[in-house]
């Protein structure tokens, strides 16, 4: 019997994106956006998760990477820096690790729909004093192709655009 894998892997992908559901999603309600000038991404917390050193090193160099280059604040500070302190609109953002599942990428390259890697943090976003703006759960996934530490990519994109949707410069408002 002749196996046709173009057709099983055409058949594979369908059938993952039939289950994953709708991911666009209107918006009903535009929400007004907060006034932000700057933000300090504290370092990534996993103390009921064992995470590997690389997942956590990547997860924060990725975050501060799509924070920058999403633009929506003038100034992105990282964990300890004193200069923090002068900004006056200063969020402070802190992330820890709620789930986290290593993958396999010789099952992903093998069979595309087994051994994907997700990795789940809440993230925290704060005025300086501690008082909460905004706390959401972001997931980062890799599930067909590509490395582990592409999950921390993923998750890192999601972030950005979470700030992206709910703060603003001072000078947008203007």
């Amino acid at each position: 019997m002749k196996v046709n894998f173009r057709y099983a892997i055409v058949c594979s992908l369908s059938l993952a994106l039939s289950f994953s559901g709708p991911t666009l999603r209107a918006k009903e309600n535009p929400q007004v956006k907060m006034k932000a000038d700057a933000i300090q991404v504290k370092m990534i917390q996993a103390d009921r998760i064992t995470l590997p050193a690389e997942f956590q090193v990547s997860l924060y160099e990725n975050l501060i990477t799509q924070l920058e280059k999403r633009n929506v604040f003038k100034r992105v500070y990282r964990d300890g820096d004193q200069t923090s302190d002068a900004s006056p609109n200063l969020i402070v953002l802190q992330c820890a690790v709620q789930k986290f599942e290593k993958g396999s990428e010789k099952m992903r390259q093998v069979t595309t729909v087994a051994g994907a890697t997700s990795i789940t943090l809440r993230c925290q976003f704060r005025d300086k004093d501690g008082n909460s703006f905004l706390e959401r759960d972001i997931a980062g996934k890799v599930r067909f192709f590509g490395g582990n530490l592409n999950a921390t990519y993923d998750f890192a994109k999601k972030a950005a655009n979470v700030a992206a949707e709910n703060f603003s410069t001072i000078a947008e408002h203007r």
